[in-house]
């Protein structure tokens, strides 16, 4: 069962022209199915309101992978929803979040995750919390409160995940807004709420369009200046997840993989299964499966053998990774495994690139040595949890979970780990790549001029 794209966009016959080439399954009662969350503006911008269809004319056309890429927020003013991920790939289930602490809870449980997607979900539960208390006539009427209110409550969301720095990035700014606002003459708490509910659905919205010139910039990049890309069709390798269900819409390592797919420049994906949380065999493998792009799954200790055993044969260009939080000067803390993939792709002679938005840039985290990496709870390790697979069928109704490992045993288990700078070969950004300098350093202040 897949997620359902959401708006419904009646058609003219002029736009019929756009989208004649798109399968007839996009079709509903000749309504033309948009996800809000997945494509370019002004889609992005409908918010799941009814448009003209002058507005489907004004874009280029769309490759049918960008059109049905998955939906993992849902939101709409004053309701939000999120896919709960944990239940992935087995079953499509979507949370309400009515509240910042709904949405705390969800992003410390992970069952909603990516920098990216956990900065847009907190910035919206305060914005559906807020409408909610408006709605009931239980928002303050004095615009310092209502901004005391919210300086609060992003401080409480930020404790979720605090290594993923695209969330205290959001926060910084939202709370920005609200002071601006709140000393402003004439300020009430009703305008107050306004100016945050508006900025944080416009972050919903760049964050769209920043995922697409990511994958955009990072696709031009593998076929311009890697060998593999001179050769022909290339193949990537990618780690843990960065898709649609790790942001807005669209993905950042991932969005990259799409891009190069919708081209016809991809000849396959690798995705690892990126242990203990299995975010790549359960939720990258979906979207890789849900969008029909040649790809396999792998274990991360497969890594090193699939580059020199099926390296040459694939045309394997690139390890593309995502980002928790990359430092000024260029180390990066990512999934737990993504140092060992650097390792693996300098020995192997394969590029390794950072797909991330400038909101994951972090110019006062001087270097890797500053970022604080979150320990996860040893079960994450120890146990297992599923559906029953019997006589050879999967029952979804029975989900059990089994020990893994000896009762007793110590575990460490970091989310994160820090890749050094000098094993990334560039950080794609949706203002381009950057790569260091003649002297061999990255200068990541370079992304905040363009």
């Amino acid at each position: 069962m897949r997620p359902k794209l959401r708006s419904k966009v009646p058609l003219d016959s002029a736009a019929h022209a756009i989208v004649d080439s798109l399968p007839t399954s996009t079709f509903q009662d000749d309504k033309f199915l948009v996800s809000s969350a997945t494509c370019p503006r002004p889609f992005a911008a409908l918010q799941g309101t009814r448009a003209p269809a002058s507005a489907v004319r004004r874009n280029r056309p769309l490759p049918p992978s960008t059109i049905m890429v998955l939906e993992a927020i849902k939101y709409t003013r004053g309701t939000l929803s999120i896919l709960d991920q944990l239940k992935l790939p087995h079953a499509t289930v979507y949370d309400p979040i009515a509240t910042s602490t709904d949405a705390w809870h969800a992003i410390k449980a992970m069952r909603t995750r990516g920098a990216p997607a956990i900065a847009i979900v907190a910035a919206l539960s305060l914005a559906v919390e807020l409408d909610g208390l408006a709605a009931r006539s239980e928002l303050s009427a004095a615009a310092i409160e209502v901004a005391a209110f919210v300086d609060e409550k992003l401080a409480y969301l930020v404790t979720s995940r605090p290594t993923a720095v695209n969330l205290a990035d959001a926060a910084r700014k939202l709370k920005s807004v609200v002071e601006t606002e709140a000393a402003r003459d004439g300020a009430t708490g009703e305008s107050v709420k306004e100016a945050y509910v508006k900025a944080a659905e416009k972050m919903l919205v760049d964050d769209v369009s920043d995922n697409e010139a990511i994958g955009a910039h990072g696709a031009r990049w593998i076929k311009e200046k890697t060998q593999a890309g001179s050769k022909g069709k290339v193949s990537v390798v990618t780690h843990c997840n960065t898709g649609s269900l790790a942001t807005a819409g669209y993905g950042t390592a991932l969005g990259v993989i799409r891009s190069l797919h919708a081209a016809g420049d991809l000849q396959h994906a690798f995705c690892t299964e990126t242990r203990p949380y299995n975010q790549g065999s359960r939720l990258t493998a979906y979207e890789l499966v849900h969008d029909s792009i040649p790809s396999t799954l792998i274990t991360d200790s497969m890594a090193a053998a699939l580059l020199k055993l099926k390296g040459p044969e694939q045309n394997i260009a690139a390890i593309v990774v995502g980002a928790d939080r990359v430092a000024a000067n260029g180390d990066t803390a990512n999934k737990i495994g993504t140092y060992a993939l650097a390792i693996n792709a300098r020995h192997h002679g394969v590029k390794f690139l950072v797909a991330a938005p400038r909101t994951t840039v972090d110019l006062q985290t001087k270097s890797g040595d500053d970022i604080v990496i979150e320990q996860r709870a040893p079960q994450e390790v120890t146990l297992a949890k599923g559906p029953r697979f019997d006589a050879g069928k999967l029952d979804l109704e029975q989900v059990e979970t089994v020990s893994t490992a000896a009762e007793g045993i110590d575990v460490w288990n970091p989310a994160f780990d820090v890749t050094p700078a000098e094993l990334i070969d560039g950080v794609i950004t949706e203002v381009g790549v950057v790569e260091k300098d003649a002297d061999g350093v990255f200068r990541m202040e370079k992304v905040f001029n363009q």
